[in-house]
């Protein structure tokens, strides 16, 4: 009867081993790569990171167009929990956004991912090209922000929760974005041109990048954009960098900045001389361009109607376009 025992608990032992040396070349023989893909899919990170677009200047080094890095907002619905309304009135007048739409942003949205599980959306842009000044007042705010009730009384569940609202439930993309600013307005705006975003894939991810749209903003945008960076690496399930495993961490190439022939002093009497014509006139455009005559360098170019490249979109396609480098004309006895 022993000897039965010991065999049959040798067979269940051996039984055993043998299923747990199967499950061990299974995890780690068979399917080795696919669980490994999908580890380095759980945790690995490729961050891409933009380079600083360059700036355009006059003849004499006065700035044109430059460009600001700035922020995007973004909130987490599950830590803002049911105080969407208070959050909004707070913080709409720093965003510049409508109440009633920040609150409609703050709610949590319940989704299905890819394994068939419903999850609770834990990232939402509230506010794209949000300058830095603006969030650390939007940042300061929320950390003093009151909810009406005496939080010393309350559970450390609930304590935590109002802390987390305020340190962690409104915060920046980690990769900061930038924005193309034209300091003098509508000075030069034609020959300058204006940029817009576009949507590409790169790498098997899709990336907005700025690019140039008219003018030199359009003609030099390879010189301007500069070279993009990356850095590939690993993070926690909290979302936070494992400095230690850093694979790759390669820094972006600011692009070049561009010194033009125009002459901003000689640029705004044109555009004033070209206005009093506009205004005694009233033609349909008017347009002139000034020249030193011994090198053939053009000093001011300008075109009315006009537009600030600040906000291209609130002016008319015709007001955009370069009536002197777009048009045909007639040659005349001035040319």
């Amino acid at each position: 009867m022993q000897y039965r025992r010991l065999l049959l608990l040798a067979i269940l032992l051996g039984a055993a081993f043998a299923g747990l040396g199967y499950r061990l070349v299974d995890l780690q023989v068979l399917r080795h790569d696919e669980l490994r893909a999908k580890a380095t899919q759980n945790t690995e990170r490729e961050i891409f990171r933009e380079p600083r677009r360059g700036d355009i200047l006059d003849a004499k080094g006065n700035l044109l167009a430059t460009s600001v890095f700035v922020k995007t907002v973004c909130a987490d619905p599950v830590l803002v929990g049911n105080r969407q309304a208070e959050v909004a009135r707070a913080r709409a007048p720093l965003l510049q956004t409508g109440e009633s739409e920040l609150y409609r942003r703050l709610l949590p949205r319940l989704r299905q991912n890819g394994k068939g599980e419903t999850v609770t959306n834990r990232y939402v842009v509230l506010k794209h090209k949000v300058p830095v000044e603006t969030w650390e007042k939007i940042r300061a705010g929320m950390s003093q922000l009151s909810f009406g009730v005496d939080e010393k009384k309350l559970s450390k569940a609930q304590q935590a929760f109002f802390r987390d609202l305020r340190a962690k439930a409104i915060f920046t993309d980690p990769v900061d974005d930038q924005q193309r600013v034209y300091p003098n307005q509508s000075l030069a705006a034609h020959v300058l041109g204006f940029v817009g975003l576009d949507d590409r894939e790169v790498g098997g991810s899709r990336v907005i990048e700025t690019s140039g749209k008219e003018g030199i903003e359009f003609a030099l945008n390879a010189k301007l954009s500069g070279v993009r960076g990356w850095r590939v690496t690993e993070k926690d399930r909290r979302g936070r960098e494992l400095v230690a495993l850093r694979d790759q961490d390669v820094e972006p190439r600011d692009g070049f900045n561009v010194v033009l022939t125009i002459d901003s002093v000689i640029q705004h009497i044109l555009e004033s001389a070209l206005a009093d014509g506009m205004e005694q006139h009233t033609p349909i455009s008017i347009s002139g361009i000034v020249v030193r005559p011994r090198t053939g360098e053009i000093l001011a170019m300008a075109t009315l109607p006009n537009f600030d490249p600040n906000s291209p979109g609130s002016a008319p396609p015709d007001a955009r376009r370069n009536r002197v480098i777009a048009d045909v004309v007639e040659p005349g006895s001035t040319f």
